[in-house]
């Protein structure tokens, strides 16, 4: 009876876990279309501040503002599902899923000191529009100094593979770590655990994670980050032509 019992408690966890991977991959499609038009928004700002449309440009920085609190909500609600996807196991009483969220969203948003005015990705809108008109020169509150920083600035923890040495930037299936957010080759990497019976020590120096084959993966925002970076190093913004947006009435352009 006990081994019964302990085979459907193994197929519930299981079951759960599945389920919280579909919904995370769900959920992170949903972050890619929000990176994708906070782009789109960047761009439109790029090209209304070349005309001094300086009203609309403030109001599309408070549409990015709000639009990253979305994104935020949906960052915590994507580890939610997978604290929750990881750890859970059945017990005597009926699990109640909705409060077990909404307890782990609190605690994610409670850890997150980051502020949607003040984001990463808000500064670098704000760059966006400012140079236009004063590259090369410090926005408004900052230090010359504050040039090469900010603008070199990046979510992505490593600029190179710590097994091929390739640029992320030139890494042709981008993946990163779960746990420490250190980014790799797949292939290259999965080989590198397989030949570590399956778990492995991070191949970053100093950092003591431990990886595995379903701790690694490509999201949305690793490939937006990447992107970006590859603009950065590039030295230029590649801005599409939206004036026929209006005229053509077709929302498809939007995605």
């Amino acid at each position: 009876m006990a081994s019964t019992s302990a085979s459907r408690a193994g197929g519930v966890t299981g079951r759960i876990r599945h389920a919280a991977v579909t919904l995370q991959d769900d959920n992170q499609s949903l972050v890619a279309e929000i990176l994708k038009a906070f782009r789109i928004l960047k761009e439109v700002a790029v090209a209304l501040e070349k005309d001094n449309e300086t009203q609309k440009v403030k109001e599309l920085e408070n549409a990015a503002v709000e639009l990253l609190q979305t994104y935020g909500d949906c960052m915590h609600l994507s580890t939610a599902i997978r604290s929750v996807g990881d750890t859970y196991e059945p017990g005597a009483e009926l699990t109640d899923f909705g409060k077990l969220f909404d307890n782990e969203i609190a605690k994610q948003k409670s850890n997150s000191s980051t502020d949607p005015p003040n984001h990463q990705l808000i500064r670098q809108f704000r760059e966006a529009v400012w140079n236009v008109h004063h590259r090369g020169q410090p926005m408004p509150g900052e230090e010359q100094d504050d040039i090469i920083m900010t603008s070199t600035q990046s979510n992505l923890l490593n600029v190179t593979c710590p097994l091929s040495g390739k640029p992320v930037t030139e890494l042709s299936a981008p993946v990163r770590s779960v746990e420490c957010k250190h980014i790799y080759e797949k292939e290259v990497i999965l080989q590198h655990i397989r030949s570590k019976g399956g778990n492995s020590e991070c191949p970053i120096g100093g950092c003591p994670k431990v990886l595995s084959a379903d701790k690694v993966s490509c999201d949305p925002v690793l490939l937006y980050e990447i992107e970006e970076m590859r603009k950065r190093n590039a030295g230029t913004e590649v801005f599409e032509d939206f004036t026929a947006l209006g005229e053509e009435g077709d929302d498809s352009d939007y995605r």
